[in-house]
Formats: C-alpha cells, sequence, structure tokens
C-alpha cells in the first residue's frame, strides 16, 4: 500500500522535511521514496511547497495519508477536512468551545441528578422518622379533632 508522509531531511537542530510517496513497509528513516511531493520546513511555514495536483491523483489511485501530512494538506487548502488529532492520547487538542459546552452539560446533569437524589432521599428519611417514632393508635388521634369540632358548633348555635 502506498502511503503520502513525512521523511526528515534537515539538520541537528535545523528540522526539514520532504513530503514523499512510499511503500507503507519502507520505514520513514530508510531514506526509500517512490516519488517527492513537496517539502515542509517546520520553521519557516512559508517556504513549504506541494504538487498539489499530483497528491490529488494519488488520493484518488488509493494512496493513504499519514495524520501530519493531511493536517498539513488541510491547512495548505490541498485538500478538504477536518484535522485530525496527531497528538499522544495524554495531551489531546483542546477546543476551549467544545470543553465549555461539555462543562455546562455536565453542571446541568448534575443538577438534574442532585434534584432527582434529594427528593427520594428526603422520602428515604420521612420514612425512617416514621419507623423510629412510637407508633401512636388511631384512637387516641381522633379524640384530640373531636374537641376543636364541638366549641365552634356551640358558637354558632
Amino acid at each position: 500500500m502506498l502511503i503520502i508522509r513525512l521523511q526528515r531531511v534537515g539538520k541537528k537542530n535545523e528540522p526539514t522535511f520532504r513530503i514523499v510517496l512510499t511503500d507503507s513497509k519502507n520505514g520513514p528513516k530508510s531514506g526509500k521514496f517512490l516519488e517527492i511531493l513537496g517539502s515542509y520546513d517546520a520553521r519557516d511555514k512559508n517556504e513549504s511547497k506541494v504538487k498539489a495536483d499530483r497528491v490529488k491523483e494519488l488520493i484518488a489511485e488509493g494512496a493513504q495519508l499519514s495524520d501530519t501530512v493531511r493536517n498539513f494538506l488541510i491547512t495548505k487548502g490541498v485538500i478538504e477536512g477536518k484535522k485530525v488529532n496527531v497528538l499522544p492520547k495524554k495531551t489531546p487538542v483542546i477546543d476551549e468551545e467544545k470543553l465549555k459546552a461539555e462543562e455546562e452539560a455536565k453542571a446541568a446533569a448534575e443538577a438534574e441528578s442532585k434534584t432527582e437524589e434529594s427528593t427520594p432521599s428526603e422520602e428515604g428519611e420521612e420514612s425512617k422518622v416514621e419507623e423510629s417514632a412510637p407508633e401512636v393508635p388511631a384512637e387516641e388521634a381522633k379524640p384530640e379533632e373531636a374537641p376543636t369540632e364541638d366549641p365552634v358548633e356551640e358558637k354558632v348555635a
């Protein structure tokens, strides 16, 4: 399978890369490639060059892109699409807008869960209070209500 990727050619502390077409079995440091498709100077981004027509032809024929080359070509406007996160999983690209939206969603979810949790817990507390209180016979509760009704009837009559 053919792949389009970067091959470092710069000196020590002077990173310069070639964009090359190579077989996926060849390592990036092997020096083997089929065709040079462009160059990329990491220090001077204005100096990068790409054979856009040839890259599009190769992609149409089935050549794969490395994630870094894909992001580079999207930045240059050669191809369209979303950039891919090429950083390690421990340090992802942070999109502040998405982060704020996620925090707001979490806060809303927590607020809902707290209200849901408080309702059953209050009911549970009430049931515990009822269970711990000594049972009062129903007959004792009724006589207390009866005297309050009698004086009202006497005043009306």
